[in-house]
C-alpha cells in the first residue's frame, strides 16, 4: 500500500515537473508590432493566448492576428508554440477557414522581428480591389 502511494506521488511529480520544464518564456512576444512598407501588422499574446479580433470574437481568444491598415480582413494565429525566448512557430488561417500556413516569427537582436512564411498558402491582402502577396520574409517593428 504504502509502495502504491509512493509510485503515484513520484509519477504525479514527474508529470508536473515535465509540464512545467516543457513552457517556454513567450513574453517577447506580447503587443503589437508593425511593417510600414506593406501597411501590415501582428497584434499577439503568445504568452496568454488571450487576444480577441476586433469585430470577429467569435473566434474566441487567440494567441495573435495578422492584419492590414487597409484591409478588414485577418488571418488568424490559431496556434504558437516557442523554441526558447525568441523564436516561435505560428500556424495561421485566414478569418474564412480557406487557407492556411505556418510561420515563424523570430525576436532579433535589435529588437526587430522577422516573420516568415514556411509552408502553406501565400499570406495576402486588399489593396484597391485586387490581392497583393505579402512576401515570404518580412521584418516588423515594435509599435510607439
Amino acid at each position: 500500500m504504502y509502495m502504491k502511494r509512493l509510485t503515484i506521488l513520484f509519477a504525479t511529480l514527474l508529470f508536473a515537473v515535465t509540464i512545467h520544464a516543457q513552457r517556454t518564456d513567450l513574453t517577447a512576444f506580447v503587443g503589437r508590432i508593425y511593417n510600414s512598407e506593406y501597411k501590415v501588422y501582428i497584434v499577439m499574446d503568445f504568452q496568454k493566448q488571450n487576444v480577441l479580433v476586433p469585430d470577429q470574437e467569435i473566434f474566441g481568444p487567440l494567441p495573435g492576428y495578422f492584419g492590414s491598415s487597409d484591409d478588414s480582413r485577418k488571418w488568424l494565429f490559431t496556434n504558437v508554440k516557442g523554441t526558447g525566448a525568441t523564436l516561435a512557430h505560428i500556424k495561421i488561417t485566414n478569418d474564412y477557414g480557406s487557407e492556411d500556413l505556418t510561420a515563424t516569427l523570430q525576436l532579433n537582436k535589435d529588437g526587430s522581428y522577422t516573420f516568415k512564411q514556411v509552408a502553406g498558402s501565400t499570406l495576402k491582402i486588399a489593396r484597391n480591389r485586387k490581392w497583393v502577396k505579402i512576401p515570404a520574409e518580412l521584418v516588423f517593428t515594435r509599435c510607439k
